[in-house]
């Protein structure tokens, strides 16, 4: 006879057997509960933003490691790599000119790595680059980012290009990974250490949102 299942088993059983929009929607609600666990248990929210850049760059240590050790660079979008650069970049730029502290520190190791991994997708791990898989055209996310910041920024007390940058790097951020998913979608192989990378990126950008989201009073 089998014994009792589990409840956590349980419970992810049943999740995988819901359909695509239910999925959708208890992802909705386990991440709005999640945010208020966070505003309760959580009481510097900068933390969280320091979270998302230590997570992002768990993640960029995956693809370096992918990168070194199996020599390929199948299944990664080159595009959303760049895009990673862009918004790190500005980022950084924001960090220097309105806040000089551990972000940027933690921003500038993020930017070295991410530029070295679209070194070694661009030249060294050329002949394995799925380009004809990679086919998101990255101005449909840069344009609206940099429009929606123009409208939409922060009312501080910075000049006005730099509550700008701000915002379109916050944007950028939270659509940089669509070229990845892309990618993913074509090919319909996730590799694991893709699938972790991803993984982390989608942990990062909560985190990350969460940090902003929790400083509304």
């Amino acid at each position: 006879m089998k014994g009792p299942k589990r409840p956590i088993h349980a419970v992810v059983t049943w999740v995988k057997r819901q359909p695509p929009k239910v999925k959708a929607f208890l992802a909705v609600v386990s991440g709005m509960a999640a945010l208020v666990l966070l505003r309760f248990i959580v009481h510097d929210h900068d933390n969280l933003f320091i979270g998302a850049e230590t997570v992002h760059a768990i993640g960029i240590s995956v693809l370096i490691y992918k990168l070194t050790k199996e020599k390929t660079c199948a299944g990664l979008s080159l595009k959303s790599q760049e895009l990673t650069a862009i918004f790190l970049a500005v980022r950084l730029y924001c960090s220097f000119v309105m806040e000089y502290d551990i972000h940027t520190i933690l921003d500038s190791a993020t930017l070295g790595t991410t530029l070295w991994v679209i070194y070694m997708i661009r030249f060294k791990l050329k002949s394995s680059y799925m380009e004809d898989k990679d086919n998101f055209a990255i101005y449909y996310v840069v344009a609206p980012c940099a429009l929606l910041a123009l409208f939409v920024h922060p009312s501080t007390t910075h000049h006005l290009f730099n509550r700008i940058a701000w915002a379109f790097c916050v944007y950028m951020e939270a659509v940089s990974v669509l070229p990845q998913l892309r990618v993913m979608q074509n090919t319909k192989i996730v590799e694991p250490f893709t699938a972790h990378y991803v993984f982390a990126l989608g942990i990062a950008r909560f985190l990350s949102c969460a940090h902003w989201v929790l400083q509304v009073r």
